[in-house]
């Protein structure tokens, strides 16, 4: 019983002082490290948040032939429609045919619209897309004016 009872007594003391020994420091969030500081109202931000949009593939590929180039004719199209509207700055494919289908760079105020807008893609609405929205910044000029 004493060589069970020595050993937790041991322990029981070491915890006692590790725990009266430690000083917590606050830990800063990653985020703060990688997103812009927030701005007050009526400042100049040096960045600007765009809303990257990754798309892939869908679950139902499986349309005929005519059906799968209508839908991605339409596709096209509305892209065409919310760049000429000025929501999309960069649309494009990748050079695979890997699950990782395409890009969109969209100039909208929020996430919501980002989502409300990429969901009315026909290929969205199709199935043959789904897609990832995530906020990027850049510093204002550098790269779209």
């Amino acid at each position: 019983m004493a060589s069970k009872v020595i050993p937790a007594l041991l322990l029981l003391g070491f915890l006692v002082v590790v725990m009266l020994s430690f000083h917590p420091t606050p830990l800063q969030s990653v985020a703060l490290k990688v997103l812009p500081p927030k701005v007050k109202s009526g400042a100049n931000p040096e960045l600007k948040r765009y809303w990257m949009v990754f798309l892939r593939k869908g679950s139902r590929r499986n349309q005929d032939t005519a059906v799968a180039a209508k839908i991605q004719c339409d596709h096209l199209a509305n892209i065409h429609q919310l760049a000429d509207a000025g929501k999309i700055i960069v649309a494009g494919p990748f050079g695979n045919d890997e699950d990782l289908r395409g890009i969109l760079i969209m100039n909208c105020k929020d996430s919501l619209e980002v989502v409300s807008l990429v969901n009315r893609d026909p290929a969205v609405v199709a199935g043959r897309l789904v897609f990832d929205v995530k906020p990027w910044w850049t510093v204002k000029n550098t790269v779209f004016k």
